[in-house]
């Protein structure tokens, strides 16, 4: 598995005015209503209710939110470059502004965990980062994200 195959390049976007977490799922779940066709309450509530369970933020600025849903049929990816960074109730405490999120068919077992561990894997490497922070271009984003190098799940 490669980010490629879970990261459309239409599923790249740089935010601006986010205001809180709960407003950040809302407009994941509008972003996966408009490219996956999914209902955008049910996306909206899935991503509340894992973070009810733990927070995703995992540091260094980072969250990757996700969810297992009906009615997808693969793990998909959605990337969001946030323009003001926003609290999220990190591991580190620090405010987020890259936000990796993932979502899964309730099916989908080791592949939601292997698609997982891949971005965590990626968005861990501080010069990727350095990267999707300095651009704001989703072409840009979509390929920092897919070609970083030796970015593929065992």
């Amino acid at each position: 598995m490669q980010l490629a195959e879970l990261l459309r390049p239409d599923c790249v976007r740089a935010v601006g005015g986010l205001s809180s977490k709960k407003r950040l799922f809302h407009d994941l779940g509008d972003f996966a209503a408009q490219r996956f066709a999914l209902p955008a309450p049910v996306v909206t509530e899935a991503l509340i209710e894992r973070e009810g369970l733990g927070p995703t933020g995992v540091g260094d600025g980072v969250a990757l939110p996700h969810a297992r849903l009906a009615g997808i049929d693969r793990v998909r990816g959605l990337f969001l470059r946030l323009d003001k960074p926003l609290d999220f109730d990190s591991v580190d405490r620090q405010p987020v502004d890259l936000v990796f999120c993932l979502l899964a068919p309730d099916s989908a077992g080791v592949e939601h965990l292997k698609a997982l561990a891949l971005v965590s894997r990626t968005m861990r490497q501080p010069s990727i980062c350095a990267k999707l922070r300095a651009n704001s271009d989703p072409s840009t984003l979509h390929a920092i994200l897919t070609e970083a190098p030796g970015m593929q799940a065992a």
